[in-house]
């Protein structure tokens, strides 16, 4: 059973009861560990009609077989569970060192189930499993949860957490580890609140087992120098963080701007990277044992705060999309998400979507306490963001999401969003493939379900013309199932830029001792995609909603590098429904099923 420890942890909360299963070793191989096995055992056990903020959806939290292990970026976990947000399949991913340290207390998998009937937190020290009383920690932000409970645990222990945010049940609500990290997107943390659950503290002593060290030693020697030698994983990302990126995306002009009004923004060297690094940077924020080191931290000096610096998406959702120059502004608003443990992807973009309402003249004067909702106001991002955490005032339809706070105002087509999750950084009219991708996305407006921006934009592994179609539907589908794969082991995507399908495959046979081939793999990769695609369904997704919003498909991008496009979904979708075998409609055959074994 190398890379597996064998062990699931289930935890009803309304019956206190505490269980020890054997992990079903063939059905974690068949879908690897993490999303993939995450998505088969939360399939198996709960109806995707369930209400997501019912007692009977379930939480499963779940490693890969390569986490906790020697192999770079090994630390990552997995949130499963249904979206309060897009009622889609949520698989929320997050690094820093929780997850190992789950392994290394002796479980590949905690299972959630049923509600609290009083505020509770769970502590796991390797086999001693505990269900506290939490009515001490209910409404206090993420910092002081931790430290809290950081107190009362063994030297190192990792802790995960909601914040007010979750308790509120905001549909934007992430789960938060190691005070800055998250599984922040679909709303996972509202999942966590609606069950009364607070926190998980957990201390391992144990070692996630391997069936090959010399192998796995010397495969990690080639990995290490890859990362190491290659521009983007070696030079790019650990000097500048993942905000390396918003002068690349803003000099293609695929920057959305104002919510997405226009995709270049003349102030884009204010936010970007390189200003972050030379004013602000206090250290570099490393996950598990990672030699990329992207993960910032940074000071607010008016504050008196040394926190976790913004991701690129941050900067951009806090930034170019609310028309946003001030790169401190960003800095708070960020922290704030963090204390109140929301997705800044979805916050930022509700904002943007608020000020444009309120641009247009939907919201009124009168709706807004005083606080203002005009672009390019940096106090405006900073106060909302803590108004959707309290869900205080127009906060509490803003923590709705962009998609129903649009709704209800009745131009949803204001929302930047696809199956309800808010789009991120990139606008896709400028690059083909990317949208393609968007729109597809099982688990809704997501960049890193196969981030076709490295061969449209970064060039690797070649160069494509982001404007042109030709093999872009072939090239999604392929980025889609390897990144199945990576999310299913444990590993950081960020990988892929310096490793390929072939290195997966070593490190995945030589931790666990099975005999993969690169073509099994990804097939693997496929039959997880396959899997989530029919939660949708039966969750009463259909596939007309693999689209994007109006504005992308019909309003051409009015200036910059990309001016004049549009994206041509329409021209894409057949031919990805093809290679995946979902028919003219979007609906998986029943010989491709089989062939993958669903």
């Amino acid at each position: 059973m190398s890379g597996y420890i064998g062990k699931v942890l289930r935890i009803n909360l309304k019956l206190k009861s505490i269980k020890v299963e054997e992990l079903d070793i063939e059905k974690a191989k068949k879908f690897i560990g993490g999303r993939g096995l995450g998505t088969k055992l939360f399939m198996d056990e709960v109806d995707p009609k369930v209400d997501a903020l019912s007692p009977e959806n379930k939480l499963f939290i779940v490693a890969g077989p390569l986490t906790g292990t020697s192999v770079p970026t090994g630390g990552r976990y997995m949130v499963v569970t249904k979206s309060p947000l897009s009622g889609t399949i949520a698989s929320s991913n997050s690094g820093g060192h929780w997850g190992a340290e789950l392994k290394a207390a002796g479980y590949d998998v905690i299972i959630i189930e049923d509600k609290a009937d009083e505020p509770v937190y769970i502590t796991i020290e390797d086999d001693k499993v505990e269900i506290k009383e939490a009515s001490r920690l209910w409404g206090k932000l993420v910092t002081e949860v931790t430290n809290e409970i950081k107190a009362e645990m063994p030297d190192k222990a990792k802790i995960l957490t909601i914040g007010p945010a979750g308790e509120q049940l905001s549909k934007m609500a992430a789960i938060m580890n190691d005070y800055d990290r998250a599984a922040g997107r679909s709303g996972v943390g509202a999942v966590m609140g609606s069950k009364n659950l607070k926190a998980i503290a957990v201390k391992g002593s144990g070692k996630t087992p391997i069936f090959d060290e010399a192998k796995l030693k010397e495969a990690n020697t080639g990995f290490m120098k890859q990362i190491r030698e290659h521009g983007v994983t070696g030079t790019g990302l650990p000097t500048y963080g993942t905000a390396v990126l918003v002068n690349i995306i803003n000099e293609n002009g695929v920057l959305p701007t104002n919510n997405f009004q226009t995709s270049h923004f003349e102030a884009a060297d204010d936010i970007s990277g390189e200003t972050m690094t030379n004013e602000y940077l206090l250290r570099k924020n490393p996950c598990y044992r990672c030699p990329i080191a992207c993960g910032r931290w940074v000071k607010i000096e008016d504050m008196g705060l040394e926190v976790g610096g913004p991701e690129y998406e941050t900067l951009w959702a806090f930034g170019s999309d609310c028309g946003i120059s001030d790169i401190v502004s960003i800095f708070k608003a960020n922290y704030w998400c963090n204390e109140y443990g929301l997705d800044t992807i979805s916050v930022g973009s509700t904002i943007a979507a608020a000020m444009e309402l309120y641009e247009k003249g939907y919201i009124k004067d009168d709706e807004l306490d005083g606080t203002s909702l005009a672009f390019g106001n940096p106090d405006a991002t900073i106060e909302w963001t803590q108004k959707i955490g309290k869900k205080e005032g127009l906060g509490a339809k803003m923590a709705e999401g962009s998609y129903r706070l649009c709704e209800m105002y009745g131009v949803p087509e204001l929302s930047m969003s696809v199956k309800k999750l808010e789009l991120p950084a990139y606008d896709p009219r400028g690059i083909q493939g990317h949208g393609l991708q968007y729109a597809t996305s099982n688990r809704g407006g997501c960049h890193v379900r196969g981030y076709m921006i490295s061969p449209e934009i970064l060039g690797v592994p070649e160069k494509l013309d982001r404007f042109t179609l030709e093999g872009k539907a072939a090239w999604v589908k392929t980025f889609q199932d390897l990144t199945a794969v990576i999310d299913s082991l444990g590993l950081c995507l960020f990988t892929s830029f310096a490793m390929n399908a072939a290195d997966y495959t070593k490190a995945y046979n030589a931790v666990c001792g099975t005999e993969h081939t690169v073509e099994s793999l990804l097939e693997a990769g496929e039959r997880i995609y396959a899997l989530e695609r029919l939660f949708n369904l039966q969750a009463g997704i259909d596939p007309a909603q693999d689209t994007l919003p109006k504005r992308l498909l019909e309003d051409p991008i009015p200036e910059g590098p990309s001016k004049g496009n549009v994206h041509r979904l329409s021209e894409l979708l057949p031919e990805y429904y093809t290679l995946r075998g979902w028919g003219e409609n979007g609906i998986p055959e029943s010989d491709r099923l089989s062939k993958l074994g669903l």
